[in-house]
């Protein structure tokens, strides 16, 4: 059974929706691309996450040589266990 939702109450929605998609646009710009904006993101996270990784190794490979811990080398180095 389907609720009737009157003919007022439905362009009120749709206007309402409307009002909605301007402002979310306004906000991202004119002419600006979604889908580019999110490619680029990608892009830029996939970049992070590789410098990131060469981090990693380097931290382990510094463990390594001064025959500790990659938990104590972060020590060391004030950074954080996460991320």
């Amino acid at each position: 059974m389907h609720a009737h939702i009157s003919a007022k109450k439905q362009e009120a929605r749709v206007a309402a929706l409307q009002a909605e998609v301007e402002s979310l646009e306004k906000e991202l710009g004119a002419h600006e691309d979604a889908e580019a904006i999110v490619k680029k993101h990608i892009k830029l996270l996939h970049r992070y996450n590789e410098a990131k990784d060469a981090a990693q190794i380097l931290i382990g490979r510094l463990a390594t040589l001064k025959e500790t811990t990659v938990k104590q080398i972060h020590d060391e180095l004030d950074l954080r266990h996460s991320d």
